[in-house]
């Protein structure tokens, strides 16, 4: 039965803009029928711009939120992601319950403000501050599942499974207390947390941190109890995003860090590596025909100096992929997609590199690409204007002067590549639902002010 409907004069389906789309969903939020070349009533709302399908972001650390921007100063002409680490690691042991709530909340308000309905949360701190568990080891898992209600956005939960310090079990460190878990208490917790995720706008997967992190083993008995629990539950895991890791893994085994995880797991569409940077031609065209996602977070691999990936060869041997914003240093799609074209101009000195004959538009190319593939490490009802998918989109504003009078693929690379530093964003619906509307949010004034006293909180104990 439909109970909400929307009229769009150009809207972003799978196979391409079409022109008056009539969108119809149910009671659940699921769209039951997407027409094109339609003629609505005039009483049927209509969109005030070009309709574009929610961005699913595949790679989130909330509580990194809290430190965005507050590392950018030099202790040491060495600075490098590891030095960085060592600063987020102080965040992590002082953050509360109602801290992490706070900080979450502002967080996934900020990624619905820029078209992400949904987000994949990469969840690692699972203690106490003394490391042991809370009385209920869900505790924190709960807290960002209501963070996430409470915004509006769709989540698909990932606590991390974290063991080691190092390649070999390498024992862990004091200030990663917080993060450890035995296999056998993993499980323990993905069983405590599943009824949670099975009501509409969740899901449940597993996020084995690094191979560093999670001895072969672990990783094995991890991901064989988590698929016994949902067959189709998603599995993320960093790999093979900085040198030095790469050089680590091939001291311990001889081999570089995806073509290992190639080699001793059976890698197919429930998997994605996040970041996997550093890739030779082989363990590229591997990747991209196990199915497996890629989850490339640009500003956040920018921002550490990870490196660039090879998007270009990577898209050319067919992979697939879909964008993260990781550390939160920008929460912003536009920017994620324009960076991700931008470095590949950087390093082949063109233009338009990731343009194709079938597809010369780029950004609705990106665009299009990173929502399927965004879907896929979901594992969510999230694929786009679909029938069957969750009513979740955004709305560009016809009236703001960078898309206005524009055709629609126009108003979109607009939306991407020109960047004024305000959002052309009219409105954005998550299950049918309008979450934001002229850049505002139902929650604006009072999770703003609770995001600020827990950053205050957090900086005060530094």
């Amino acid at each position: 039965m439909t109970t909400g409907e929307l009229f769009a004069s150009d809207a972003l389906l799978p196979d391409g803009w079409a022109r008056d789309v009539l969108l119809r969903w149910d009671a659940a939020g699921t769209l039951c029928s997407i027409e094109a070349d339609a003629q609505a009533d005039a009483a049927v709302p209509r969109a005030p711009g070009p309709l574009l399908p929610g961005m699913p972001n595949l790679h989130s650390h909330a509580f990194q939120r809290a430190f965005a921007g507050l590392t950018e100063f030099r202790g040491n002409p060495q600075d490098s992601f590891w030095s960085w680490r060592a600063e987020m690691y102080r965040f992590a042991l002082r953050i509360s319950p109602e801290a992490l709530q706070a900080i979450a909340t502002q967080l996934y308000i900020d990624m619905l403000k820029a078209g992400y309905t949904s987000v994949c949360e990469f969840h690692y701190v699972h203690h106490d501050t003394d490391g042991k568990p809370y009385a209920d080891a869900a505790e924190l898992s709960l807290r960002l599942l209501a963070a996430a209600q409470a915004a509006g956005i769709g989540i698909t939960l990932l606590p991390v499974l974290y063991q080691t310090a190092g390649f070999g079990g390498t024992p862990p460190l004091a200030h990663q207390r917080r993060f450890i878990h035995s296999t056998d208490r993993m499980v323990a917790l993905l069983e405590r947390l599943q009824p949670e995720c099975t009501v509409p706008g969740r899901k449940l997967g597993l996020a084995p941190h690094s191979l560093r992190a999670v001895p072969p083993d672990s990783l094995r008995l991890a991901v064989e109890a988590l698929h016994a629990l949902d067959a189709a539950a998603p599995v993320h895991i960093h790999i093979a995003e900085q040198v030095q890791e790469v050089q680590d893994c091939m001291q311990w085994s001889g081999q570089r860090p995806v073509a290992w995880l190639l080699d001793h797991v059976a890698l197919d569409k429930r998997w994605c590596l996040v970041h996997a940077t550093h890739l030779d031609d082989d363990e590229l065209a591997r990747t991209a025909a196990s199915g497996a996602i890629v989850g490339i977070c640009p500003t956040t691999e920018a921002n550490l100096g990870d490196g660039i990936f090879p998007t270009e060869r990577y898209l050319a041997a067919g992979g697939a992929w879909g964008i993260g914003s990781d550390s939160h240093i920008s929460v912003s799609v536009s920017e994620e997609l324009r960076w991700l074209e931008y470095a590949q101009r950087l390093t082949t000195l063109r233009r338009n590199v990731l343009a194709s004959e079938r597809a010369p538009q780029v950004a609705t190319r990106l665009y299009q690409a990173a929502v399927s593939g965004g879907a896929q490490a979901s594992a969510r009802a999230v694929a786009g204007l679909a029938t069957g998918q969750q009513a979740d989109f955004m709305i560009l504003d016809a009236s703001n002067a960078d898309v206005a009078g524009l055709a629609p693929d126009a108003a979109l690379s607009a939306h991407v590549f020109s960047h004024r530093g305000t959002a052309a964003i009219a409105e954005v619906w998550q299950g049918g639902k309008r979450m934001v509307q002229h850049g505002r949010h139902v929650l604006d004034a009072t999770a703003a002010r609770d995001y600020i006293a827990a950053r205050a909180s957090l900086l005060n104990e530094a």
